[in-house]
């Protein structure tokens, strides 16, 4: 049982990053007393900052490889204005109107960028050619928009007097990113290169973060000049856009709504409220616990810091926390009232917030009496308190997560269960988009913040395996496991190459089930059943694994396993993890397998289908 040292606003600010994943929401019963934090990490989600301060990562002296007064070439003031900005790694592929800034960088990806940005909490920086090398990169732009990952996207592009012509491989790569970026430059003078890497950066890592595009033609890449590494930054209005400091009105109307409250939760973003920790519910939403949709229903008191109200979230809007007061914080005015209308609302940065929250909380714990109750001595609940987080624990113990099992089959669940056995919740765990990552959502259960990676608001198949890339160049140190899904997989299975040659140890553990799970779930539960569109394998010979995934481990020479039997599943996850280098764990799972539980797309909590299949 839980004895409260730490409140979970406490816990919020230790493990709030400085940008959000959007998909993992975690919600907390609130207790009604706390004390003040000890350290603090925001949540940041506004659109500008007006002073520019260093990037993370960025060093404090500078030695540039040029004399001061030494002409060169736009291509390597570009390099060194991403140097400047502590840019270690740049992911991207080379081409012709890129050539020149290539030949001073390895490439890789967009998906690996957004995987390096959000292990790392550092703006990732992927680098591109024009034409269909720069529209590559728009699903990871666009992913990173949606979950706000800072990303400086660079591409080349055709030489200014080609552009309007419908020249070779051009494209308007500006028009194209507008409406997915937060800002997106197009370089006509080579002299502006200094400064708007700079503003880039700023742009995209300041307040609520984001992916900023920079779009160079060739010949300003070719052309010598001296760089200006002074010049000012030319953002008007960035003073009006910066989010205010919280009034302390409002925050004690949230205090004396948390004081009468007695069935508070709160509903945060950004997936770092560790889920070892009692309060937590864990995942809320279309696939989360019953737990958690079970006590936002019963809510009086909805605390919503830093969420957008998805509707994977949601379902029926309007029936959402139907009997709740609502208080929303958000530091993007655009998402406060957009898809749910609060109560009271507050647009600042979250972290403002709840250091005001917690001032606040720990003048008035002083005044009240430490209560003994069932949760333990020297607990700061009170008896209405306790009895909802009680009830909440009622619904844990009626609803418990749970699955089917086959025989001697390998149930997918209890492959991710196993997985987080044996690395302790301490893997960075990256998904593809599918039933295996619904599956590691509900079961991996993470303690630290960045150590879930997935493709939450776009839902990009094939984004597990680069974005694996990137988290084990951002953590070399860390244990990283891509859980992927056979059709996912496939959609960048090119980068085993790219992870041989790197030797990157990235651990793959692939729930193959020889189909489109989820839509294979959708045309079983509410169509006629045809499988035809999502059977994966071959269908002259369904005995057979096919594509056969060993043999395109063993094309990048890259060790792999396959593992059937469930008795044999952990001797060969603990190969995989102790095995030194890349390795694929190839884990045949049944395709009648589905994530539960589930509320039907407009649905609400009453319609849930809960329990094993």
């Amino acid at each position: 049982m839980l004895q409260l040292q730490t409140s979970p606003f406490q816990t919020l600010l230790q493990h709030y990053s400085n940008f959000p994943t959007s998909f993992f929401n975690i919600t907390i019963p609130i207790p009604n007393h706390y004390h003040k934090p000890t350290s603090t990490k925001c949540l940041s989600r506004c659109h500008l900052s007006v002073t520019p301060e260093p990037s993370p990562g960025a060093p404090e002296t500078f030695v540039s490889r040029f004399a001061a007064d030494q002409p060169r070439k736009g291509s390597d003031i570009l390099v060194e204005a991403l140097e400047r900005e502590g840019v270690t790694h740049v992911f991207g592929y080379p081409g012709g109107a890129s050539m020149e800034i290539h030949e001073a960088l390895a490439p890789r990806g967009i998906f690996a960028t957004d995987g390096y940005a959000r292990a790392s909490g550092r703006p990732g920086v992927c680098l591109t050619s024009s034409g269909p090398g720069a529209t590559n990169i728009i699903s990871g732009i666009a992913d990173a928009n949606f979950d706000s990952i800072p990303i400086v996207a660079i591409t080349g592009q055709v030489p200014r007097g080609l552009m309007g012509t419908d020249a070779f491989q051009e494209v308007p790569l500006i028009d194209i990113t507008r409406p997915i970026t937060k800002f997106n430059y197009l370089v006509l003078d080579v002299e502006d290169i200094p400064r708007t890497v700079k503003e880039a950066f700023l742009l995209a890592t300041s307040g609520r973060p984001g992916p900023v595009l920079i779009d160079i033609p060739r010949d300003i890449q070719k052309e010598l000049v001296v760089p200006n590494w002074n010049k000012p930054i030319m953002l008007p209005g960035n003073a009006s856009r910066l989010p205010k400091l919280p009034e302390k009105a409002h925050l004690e109307e949230i205090v004396r709504l948390i004081s009468v409250s007695k069935r508070s939760v709160v509903y945060a973003g950004g997936g770092d409220f560790p889920c070892t920790d009692d309060l937590s519910l864990h995942m809320l939403g279309m696939h989360g616990t019953i737990q958690a949709n079970y006590a936002v229903d019963r809510s009086d008191l909805l605390l919503a810091f830093g969420v957008r109200f998805d509707d994977r979230v949601t379902g029926k809007v309007e029936a959402f926390a139907r009997n709740a007061t609502i208080v929303h914080i958000d530091i993007d005015p655009a998402e406060i009232g957009k898809n749910k209308k609060p109560h009271l609302s507050i647009c600042t940065d979250v972290k403002l917030a709840l250091e005001g929250i917690n001032t606040i909380l720990e003048k008035n714990a002083a005044k009240q009496p430490t209560a003994e109750n069932k949760r333990g001595k020297g607990t700061k609940f009170n008896d209405n308190v306790s009895a909802w987080i009680e009830e909440i624990d009622e619904q844990k113990e009626k609803y418990p997560a749970s699955y089917r099992t086959f025989g001697e089959a390998i149930p997918p669940q209890y492959a991710i269960q196993l997985l987080d056995e044996l690395t302790n919740g301490n893997a960075i765990i990256c998904t593809g988009v599918g039933q295996h990552q619904m599956w590691a959502a509900q079961y991996c259960k993470h303690k630290n913040p960045r150590h879930w990676l997935s493709s939450s608001g776009l839902g990009a198949m094939g984004f597990g395996l680069p974005a694996a890339m990137g988290a084990a160049l951002a953590k070399p140190d860390a244990i990283v496991v891509d859980i992927d899904g056979d059709g996912s997989f496939m959609m960048n299975i090119q980068e085993l190459a790219t992870i041989r040659v790197e030797n990157l140890p990235v651990k793959i553990m692939l729930l193959n089930n020889q189909h489109l799970g989820m839509v294979y779930q959708y045309e079983y539960e509410y169509g006629d059943g045809d499988s035809l569109h999502s059977y994966m394998g071959n269908p002259s010979n369904q005995a057979q694994v096919f594509p056969d995934m060993l043999m395109f481990a063993e094309a990048c020479n890259i060790t792999a396993a396959r593992v059937t039997k469930k008795a044999e599943l952990r001797e060969a996850i603990e190969k995989m993890l102790k095995t030194p280098g890349p390795y694929l764990l190839d884990v045949m799972v049944p395709h009648q397998a589905q994530v539960l539980q589930l509320i039907p797309d407009g649905g609400t909590f009453k319609d849930a289908i809960k329990g094993a299949q």
